[in-house]
């Protein structure tokens, strides 16, 4: 503490050549002071401050007999006697004295500030009551050491977080992006200050590329202190091969197909290449770059196409598995009077070459097809039934010859014949 040691006690002298204290405080000083407790008409509270800043110390009585006030330092120098500073430390400042309260300030607090100040009333007996006060120092500096500052995917890192000279020892906590991990903290003690250092062991993968590693402080002296590390990681690719075309269809006999690969890692793969798992590549396969290309499709193209891409970490690769499938296909139309041709769709469930799968057929298309061929063909039947019955309506019969059944001849017949010439008026007709 900046200051001249001074005489303690009520002789201590003041400052600019102040005279004697009287010599009746001389006699209150040497006579026995009453401890805390109950009963005490002293009041204090003890004091927490960070280095710094300002520490205000204030001694008070709860009922006033207009004694005299005293303020004294942690080595019985005094501060304040009533509203008078013998103490030659100008950090010490009055803010209120009154018969009730004697109000220090002390400004630019130090470690060495920090101890037990006594509030003294005189008197009889004379009372003595003390505070506390305690000063905290944040950590000096934060750091963060990292073990490999460019880290392989699988590995294990180790990564250092020192707080150094702090008061009281700082308490490190360790954050992934939002997600809290666990270290193993070691105190070291200088004189008044401590030292601490946690250690974090950290096995890194690809998803962990870019993301900050955060050393966060608590201690009572500061809020929000924390310092970041950016981890990053090499990986082998990530290898991907996508279908574009036929787009959603199915791979069919006579028709195009062309694939494409991405590759993604760290760095960024540098070879790329096409082959054909178990067997040599088609000749009328076309290979571009990432892209893979067959304008014809038959069945010998049948298998396993391999997408490889590699960079310094290692090599990966993504399959397609092609299967060609017959070309669409189509029933003839039904024998029937007419010209209608009736096409029995089938549908089949579309799956992605590559991929396992497996065709399915419809069966509800193909019955709803043959339900329409029969329902066709009975109302064609109708339709003839209907005209040929138009067409024979009834029976026209006539009663002319009547009765030449029965006759020998046709003479005969004609003369026995009812209706004949000799009986046109009774010739009657039927209808049916």
């Amino acid at each position: 503490m900046a200051s001249r040691a001074e005489p303690s006690g009520p002789s201590a002298r003041g400052g600019g050549g102040a005279g004697l204290l009287p010599p009746l405080l001389l006699l209150l000083a040497a006579a026995a002071l009453v401890p805390r407790g109950d009963g005490q008409n002293l009041v204090t509270e003890d004091v927490t401050v960070v280095e710094g800043d300002v520490a205000t110390i204030s001694c008070r009585v709860k009922n006033s007999d207009d004694s005299v006030i005293q303020l004294l330092n942690p080595n019985r120098q005094t501060i304040y006697f009533r509203d008078f500073r013998p103490l030659k430390d100008s950090r010490f400042q009055l803010v209120n004295f009154s018969n009730s309260e004697l109000r220090v300030s002390l400004t630019n607090v130090s470690i060495s500030d920090e101890g037990r100040y006594f509030c003294q009333l005189y008197t009889d007996p004379p009372q003595e009551i003390y505070t506390t006060i305690t000063v905290l120092v944040p950590p000096r500096n934060l750091v963060i050491d990292i073990q490999k500052e460019i880290a392989v995917e699988g590995e294990e890192i180790e990564l250092n977080c020192t707080a150094m000279a702090s008061r009281p020892a700082t308490t490190i906590r360790w954050f992934k992006g939002n997600k809290e991990l666990t270290g193993k903290s070691e105190v070291e003690q200088w004189s008044d200050m401590y030292t601490v250092t946690s250690q974090l062991l950290l096995k890194v993968g690809r998803e962990d590329d870019g993301v900050p590693v955060i050393c966060l402080v608590d201690h009572p002296a500061v809020k929000d202190l924390q310092t970041q590390r950016y981890l990053e990681v090499m990986y082998k690719p990530q290898v991907r091969v996508s279908q574009n075309y036929p787009v959603q269809g199915l791979t069919r006999e006579g028709e195009p197909l062309e694939l494409t690969c991405a590759a993604f890692g760290k760095p960024q793969p540098t070879d790329m290449r096409w082959l054909r798992v178990d067997d040599e590549m088609p000749q009328h396969v076309v290979v571009s770059g990432s892209n893979l290309l067959i304008s014809n499709l038959n069945k010998t193209d049948n298998g396993t196409y391999r997408c490889e891409a590699s960079n310094a970490v290692g090599k990966s690769h993504a399959d397609y598995m092609l299967f060609v499938y017959d070309p669409p296909t189509t029933i003839p139309p039904p024998t029937t009077t007419t010209t209608t041709t009736t096409t029995i769709p089938t549908t089949i469930t579309d799956s992605r070459a590559g991929e396992e799968g497996s065709i399915r057929t419809v069966d509800h298309a193909v019955v709803g097809g043959v339900v329409a061929v029969v329902v066709f063909a009975m109302l064609c039947l109708l339709i003839i039934l209907g005209r040929y019955f138009a067409r024979h309506k009834g029976t026209y019969f006539t009663h002319e010859a009547k009765g030449a059944d029965d006759a020998a001849d046709a003479d005969t017949a004609i003369i026995n014949a009812e209706g004949g010439q000799n009986n046109s008026e009774e010739k009657k007709e039927y209808f049916i």
